[in-house]
């Protein structure tokens, strides 16, 4: 009796350290995707006159942009939470919608900051809280979990 709970224990453990980690690579590989497809936009839809590194330049210009500046940034929020959540959900040991739908959360406050730090058109705030985030995580949980169960059928 004494052995089983060990294992147990061993087992809980590996559970607890395979979460964290679902939550990390979920959180860094969702940022490499929205910073680099960020970085693409401002290269294919640049911002005449404006360093896109500046951030009280960008806050400054945002409310004139044209709804071709913004094509890239929603592509962003949504693709990286996407990539995120199904990443946390391949690698969550337990509750894997859980952990897409809280890397979905993560991304959520850090869309609600980044509409205020650089406050944009509404109809673009409205859109991206609402779609690029919780929706998409949702998607990359039900995506995460097709991929384990194709492949647990296909062992």
């Amino acid at each position: 009796m004494c052995l089983k709970f060990g294992n147990h224990k061993k087992t809980t453990m590996n559970s607890i350290l395979k979460n964290i980690l679902a939550v990390i690579a979920g959180w860094l590989g969702g940022s490499i995707i929205n910073i680099t497809l960020i970085q693409v936009g401002h290269k294919l839809i640049p911002i005449k006159g404006i360093d896109p590194n500046d951030m009280d330049a960008l806050a400054a210009v945002m409310p004139t942009l044209g709804f071709e500046h913004f094509i890239f940034p929603f592509l962003a929020h949504a693709l990286g939470t996407l990539a995120g959540a199904t990443i946390a959900g391949l690698i969550a040991a337990s509750h894997k919608m859980k952990f897409s739908l809280g890397i979905g959360g993560l991304f959520l406050l850090g869309g609600i900051m980044v509409n205020y730090m650089l406050p944009g058109p509404t109809w673009f705030a409205v859109a991206d809280i609402v779609i690029a985030y919780i929706p998409m995580a949702w998607i990359g949980g039900k995506i995460a979990m097709k991929i384990l169960e194709n492949k647990k059928s296909g062992e």
